[in-house]
């Protein structure tokens, strides 16, 4: 028996449906950029209030969940559990299009905008659309100038983290 969970509530912008209009808000958050819930140590900010407290335990450095293979620490069971996936190679989670498998539900959903051409996040200065808002956000930061990532030797400054680590 296939059990049919109802999600009445549509986002207008990406056509994503949700069980509760609370859930809807908070997705459509994606879409405005609205991030309401802000950390009083770093001003990072997070569209929902877990979020906030989870990365609050950055600053405490608490990581009470350590992994019995490589001794990796985590903040919470579930990134344990999520690392540990690493170790066994399970990947419970297989695109219906194409069969390949991931490891975690996050990784499918963002695979299968391939095969959809799905590209909700849309550039308000040129249009461009992109497939994953962390693109979208990238791609942003050519209109600004934005360049976050600095090198401590020379002062270079650059759009992504992976630059400026190929830069050394």
């Amino acid at each position: 028996m296939m059990h049919v969970v109802e999600k009445p509530f549509t986002c207008t912008e990406c056509n994503k449906s949700v069980k509760q209009r609370s859930g809807l808000k908070t997705h459509q958050m994606i879409h405005t950029g609205e991030k309401p819930f802000t950390c009083p140590d770093c001003n990072k900010c997070f569209i929902e209030l877990p979020r906030l407290k989870r990365h609050q335990m950055i600053h405490m450095g608490e990581k009470p969940f350590t992994c019995s293979e490589c001794k990796k620490s985590f903040r919470d069971l579930s990134g344990l559990k999520r690392h540990q996936m690493i170790h066994t190679g399970e990947k419970p989670f297989t695109c219906a299009q194409c069969n390949k498998s991931f490891s975690h539900l996050s990784t499918l959903k963002s695979h299968q905008m391939i095969h959809t051409g799905e590209k909700p996040f849309i550039c308000v200065e040129c249009n461009k659309s992109f497939s994953h808002l962390s693109t979208l956000k990238s791609h942003e930061m050519i209109h600004t100038g934005e360049k976050p990532f600095t090198c401590a030797e020379c002062n270079k400054s650059f759009r992504q983290l992976a630059n400026l680590k190929r830069h050394h």
